[in-house]
C-alpha cells in the first residue's frame, strides 16, 4: 500500500476511534494508537540505532505445555509470529519525527467538534523498549536506559506540548515469570529501580498531573499464575512521577488485589485508574458489575481519585485479528460509562 493511503487510512481510522469512544460515553479518550503496529516496538521506526532481528514466537506458562501448543496451533500466542523485535545495535537518538507529529496532528483533527472531557496519547517507556529490544550496542542496561530516556523524552514533551495527557506504558515492571530466567527477587527490584528511574528522568519537564501510568501482566488469556502479585510492584509505581496509575483489576488473576489499599492507603497527589472492564474476553461486563468496581476503590481512597479504565488495550498487533470483537469492544466501553454514571450517582 502506497504510504499516502496508508496514512489517509489511519487518519480516518483515528477519526472514527474518538468518535466511537465519544458516542460509548467515553469522556476520556485517546487515539486507539491506530498508527502504530504495536505498542513497544513502533519506536523502531522513530528512534536511530535498531534493526529488526528475527523473533521466535512467545507462548504461554511452560507449566501447561498442551494449552501452550494448542494456542501456538490456533496462532494465539503472545507475540505475533510475523513481527520481528527491534534490536539495539547503534547509538540511540530520537530521528524521525514526522510519524510523532502526525499522530498529534490526526487526534488534535479528530477532536474537532468533540468535546470530552481530556484526551491522551500512550508513549512507549524507556523500561518497555528495553524490555522488549534486546541491547547489542550498550556496555550496560544503565547506559541503554539513560540513552532511551533522553531519547524518548522529544516524545514525551511534544505530546504534553500538544495539550494531551501523556500516558507511558510500563508493564516492565511487572517482569512476571522472569524468575525463571534465573532472576532473584533482588535482581528484579533492582531493574525495577533503574526503570523507574529512567523514566522519572525522561519525564522531568512535564507535571504529574498530565501523567498517567499503565501497568499490565501481559494483555492475553491464558493462566498468569507466574505473574507477579501487585503488591511487589506498587511501591515502584508510587515512586514513578505520573500521578495516575492505570492497572489491571478486572480480570481473575488480578480482580482480589483491590484489599491491598485497605492497609496500604494512596499517597497524596496519586489517582487510581483501576481496569473495570477484562481486555482479553468477550464478556460485556454488567453496568452494576462495574459500579461495584468503582465504588469500591472509591471508599477506600476517596471519590475524587478514582477514574475508571480498562484492563488493558483490546488488541495487541496491527498484523492480527484482535481477541475481542470490536463491536463487543464498543458494547464494553459502553457499560463502563453507564456503570461509572452508577457509581457516579452513588457516590455524590
Amino acid at each position: 500500500m502506497e504510504v499516502t493511503a496508508l496514512n489517509s487510512l489511519v487518519k480516518e481510522s483515528v477519526e472514527q476511534a474518538v468518535s466511537k469512544q465519544c458516542a460509548a460515553g467515553v469522556d476520556v479518550i485517546n487515539d486507539g494508537e491506530q498508527s502504530r503496529v504495536a505498542y513497544a516496538i513502533y519506536i523502531k521506526d522513530r528512534l536511530s540505532g535498531f534493526e529488526d532481528k528475527p523473533s521466535a514466537p512467545s507462548t504461554f506458562e511452560d507449566d501447561f505445555p498442551e494449552y501452550s501448543e494448542r494456542m501456538a496451533r490456533e496462532g494465539r500466542t503472545i507475540v505475533s509470529s510475523d513481527i520481528s523485535l527491534p534490536a539495539c545495535v547503534g547509538s540511540v537518538a530520537y530521528a524521525e519525527r514526522v510519524p510523532l507529529q502526525r499522530d498529534l496532528d490526526n487526534l488534535q483533527e479528530a477532536l474537532t467538534g468533540a468535546s470530552p472531557c481530556e484526551a491522551f496519547m500512550t508513549a512507549a517507556s524507556p523500561g518497555l523498549i528495553a524490555h522488549f529490544c534486546k541491547n547489542e550496542y550498550y556496555a550496560s542496561e544503565e547506559e541503554y536506559l539513560d540513552a532511551l530516556a533522553e531519547a524518548m523524552k522529544v516524545e514525551y514533551d511534544a505530546i504534553n506540548r500538544a495539550g494531551l495527557v501523556l500516558q507511558v506504558d510500563c508493564p516492565d515492571l511487572t517482569m512476571s515469570g522472569w524468575e525463571r530466567l534465573g532472576y532473584s527477587h533482588d535482581d528484579l527490584n533492582r531493574k525495577r529501580e533503574l526503570h523507574v528511574a529512567a523514566l522519572n528522568h525522561a519525564l522531568r519537564d512535564i507535571p504529574a498531573d498530565q501523567l498517567r501510568m499503565h501497568l499490565c501482566w501481559g494483555n492475553y488469556e491464558g493462566p498468569h499464575h507466574l505473574d507477579t502479585p501487585f503488591e511487589e510492584i506498587i511501591e515502584f509505581a508510587f515512586r514513578a512521577k505520573p500521578a495516575a496509575l492505570s492497572f489491571e483489576a478486572a480480570n481473575p488473576r488480578h480482580g482480589h488485589e483491590w484489599t491491598l489499599f485497605e492497609k496500604l492507603g494512596l499517597p497524596e497527589g496519586k489517582l487510581l485508574i483501576p481496569g473495570v472492564l477484562d481486555s482479553t474476553t468477550n464478556f460485556i461486563e454488567h453496568p452494576e458489575l462495574v459500579r461495584q468496581r468503582i465504588v469500591r476503590y472509591a471508599k477506600l481512597v476517596g471519590r475524587e481519585n478514582v477514574m475508571a479504565g480498562t484492563d488493558c488495550g483490546f488488541a495487541h498487533f496491527a498484523t492480527t485479528d484482535p481477541k475481542v470483537d470490536p463491536a463487543i469492544a464498543w458494547a464494553k466501553l459502553e457499560a463502563m460509562a453507564e456503570g461509572a454514571r452508577l457509581a457516579s450517582e452513588e457516590l455524590w
